[in-house]
């Protein structure tokens, strides 16, 4: 599959019914049901394939063109949950995955396999590569921070948090790296020294979700609050809260040009993804998926809308469309 080629960029006036046209695929698993249900995705740099991860052990590789789970490739190799999926941002075939078997294995999917394991010391639920693809970072969910050296495939140190660690995401520079809180906090960590920095008083309760943006003018954070509140990375002023959503904000993405942002919540009852214009703070559309959403992604280079919908698992809006 040759990589899409990028969207042409929309504004705040003409997005909606632009994408209003474009189809929405589902990518079928039965396997991926109840608590061997997809848990994490991500698309990998060029937007070819989109990798999941489930509670069954399982990561799976999809071609967005191609709907039938016959079509993708199932990687083995976990003892427990995949919980968190990331690509080499430099490296289109190479994932990291993490869950709760203590490991982060490497998988190169040309060769439909897994290349290295690196044992983190407990279970791991966030990963945040460094945009140079050098290095990564690990969540545990007992609040340690751990980076990974790829140069030494291994662990290099453990920097435990005073606080309860949800997710992270580095700056565009990668000398920052972005850490959510339980106390409502964004830290903004010195990187490689993990010396803090700054800390943002994003949320009024946990921060759980964070993006930023491709430019790096723009981050986004989420919370158990149900607000997605807008950073300025210049000034660390909040430019906008979006108030729409009715339970946590599990997960964030940008849009490929940094214009549009989505958050998603897998809260039962929660409904639709609202899609926010950034510069302005308004709402300009709504994608229908019938019931929770518990994580979600754009394409990096065109309006593509990936998500796992609480019925019916993976979905793709506009994929194979010329949007």
């Amino acid at each position: 599959m040759s990589p899409p080629s990028r969207s042409r960029p929309l504004n705040n006036a003409t997005f909606s019914a632009a994408f209003a046209k474009q189809k929405t695929q589902s990518y079928s698993d039965p396997t991926s049901r109840g608590p061997h249900s997809i848990r994490t995705l991500a698309w990998n740099p060029l937007g070819t394939l989109v990798a999941t991860g489930a509670g069954d052990r399982s990561v799976r590789i999809w071609n967005p063109e191609k709907t039938h789970v016959r079509n993708s490739t199932e990687l083995r190799g976990h003892a427990g949950a995949v919980e968190r999926l990331a690509w080499n941002p430099v490296k289109e075939a190479e994932l990291a995955s993490c869950g709760a078997d203590g490991s982060v294995r490497f998988w190169d999917v040309r060769s439909k396999a897994a290349v290295a394991e690196v044992k983190v010391g407990g279970d791991g639920f966030s990963l945040a590569w460094r945009p140079d693809g050098s290095e990564l970072v690990v969540g545990r969910k007992d609040d340690v921070l751990v980076p990974v050296s790829l140069a030494a495939m291994k662990s290099v140190a453990e920097y435990r948090q005073p606080v309860q660690t949800n997710q992270t995401v580095f700056s565009n520079s990668g000398h920052e790296l972005f850490v959510t809180t339980g106390e409502g906090h964004v830290k903004i960590l010195d990187y490689p020294s993990m010396t803090p920095l700054h800390t943002l008083n994003a949320h009024t309760s946990s921060c759980y979700s964070i993006d930023i943006s491709p430019s790096g003018t723009h981050l986004a954070v989420g919370g158990s609050d149900a607000l997605l509140t807008l950073w300025d990375t210049h000034d660390w002023v909040c430019t906008h809260s979006l108030a729409r959503m009715t339970g946590p904000v599990r997960a964030i993405s940008f849009s490929f040009d940094g214009a549009f942002v989505v958050g998603a919540s897998d809260e039962p009852g929660s409904r639709d993804l609202d899609v926010a214009h950034v510069e302005t703070g308004e709402y300009v559309h709504v994608v229908e998926t019938g019931g929770a959403v518990g994580c979600v992604a754009w394409h990096p280079l065109r309006y593509w809308l990936a998500y796992v919908a609480e019925v019916g698992g993976l979905k793709i809006v506009g994929a194979g469309g010329n949007l």
